[in-house]
């Protein structure tokens, strides 16, 4: 039997919770598989706060903090190493300045605009709209991690009020995207974890993060809109707290979280994205690729019977790497092949 949905039909199925035909694939809104997505990113991009967008020449984001690239991240930005703004969380009001908005914005041009970025069809994508604000990734690059988590620990109140005042400044930007970018479900991003542990304990996520991320997320929640939440590392000590404020995709839920007991306890809450290994294979570049497609084959197997999952998989790394590309065609086309129809051929 051979679905009749589309891939955003199919996707929208899932955030409601229900059956999809196909197993959706993820890809974070920015990306294709075999030139198609189920969702798009429609912006807003007034600041590009994110860096969503790779820069390979660097940049200055919106909070003063020097960003630098290289091939090896794939363009990815990071923070100058040792080139940190704020040395004394206790002084931030003197160092962190909010940028200005403009005088006026024309939201129905900047819709129409933002569409443009990553090719939104709305014939063939939902729509998702980014918040963002980085919360916990934004104090450690102000500060280092060292620093960072030192005042975490001694100054929670500071880092609070810190947080408190950049949510703030984002606050328009995010009803702005409820209510004329009409998205079916929002993006938020920040990494809270390691690969083996989170950084912060349970209860500093509750008493600093977690009122931040509640606050940006609110206006979404209130219209019932979903939240898709990206969070690398083994982040699953903080996914009840994620439901509170609305999460339902919580992705790339690398394989260093125990993903079977995840897939138990939150079945019907949670939908998983991901849980693909995203390191090169072991015997890199002696690649083979029926291995390479039947690893993809594997996760999809492990986690897509019931429902509430997404899929994704390939390799991250070096820009113009030709072996990378090579496994990276062939998870593609493994996707789009295996997760075609898989509920109901």
């Amino acid at each position: 039997m051979k679905s009749k949905l589309t891939m955003k039909d199919n996707f929208l199925r899932l955030l409601k919770g229900e059956m999809p035909e196909s197993v959706p694939i993820h890809t974070m809104g920015i990306m294709e598989n075999n030139g198609e997505s189920p969702y798009k990113l429609v912006g807003p991009f007034l600041f590009d706060e994110t860096r969503l967008t790779p820069c390979p020449e660097g940049r200055t984001d919106i909070w003063g903090v020097k960003l630098v690239t290289n091939e090896e991240t794939g363009f990815g930005c990071i923070p100058e190493p040792n080139n940190f703004i704020l040395d004394d969380i206790t002084k931030w009001r003197d160092v962190i300045k909010a940028p200005e908005y403009p005088e006026r914005i024309d939201w129905e041009y900047m819709v129409k605009k933002d569409e443009q970025v990553f090719g939104y069809d709305p014939a063939k994508n939902a729509r998702m709209c980014v918040i963002g604000i980085m919360p916990f990734q934004s104090l450690m690059e102000f500060m280092g991690f060292n620093e960072g988590l030192i005042a975490m620990a001694e100054e929670p109140e500071e880092c609070l009020a810190l947080l408190d005042y950049m949510s703030d400044f984002y606050m328009p930007l995010v009803e702005a995207a409820v209510n004329y970018y009409h998205p079916d479900c929002m993006y938020l991003l920040d990494d809270t974890a390691t690969k083996y542990n989170p950084f912060i304990s349970v209860s500093m996520y509750r008493e600093i993060l977690k009122p931040i991320y509640t606050k940006l997320t609110r206006p979404a929640v209130e219209r019932g809109i979903p939240i898709q939440f990206h969070n690398c590392g083994r982040c699953e000590d903080f996914i009840d707290d994620m439901l509170d404020f609305g999460v339902k995709i919580l992705e790339p839920l690398q394989t260093e979280n125990h993903l079977a007991d995840i897939k138990k306890k939150y079945a019907g809450r949670l939908i998983m994205a991901g849980c693909y290994d995203w390191n090169p294979p072991v015997d890199w570049p002696n690649v083979d690729e029926e291995k390479v497609r039947q690893d993809v084959r594997d996760v999809i197997d492990a986690f897509a019977p019931g429902g509430g999952f997404m899929a994704t998989a390939g390799s991250i790394g070096q820009v113009g790497d030709e072996v990378m590309a090579k496994v990276n065609m062939w998870c593609a086309d493994e996707l789009h092949k295996y997760c075609q129809d898989y509920y109901i051929r």
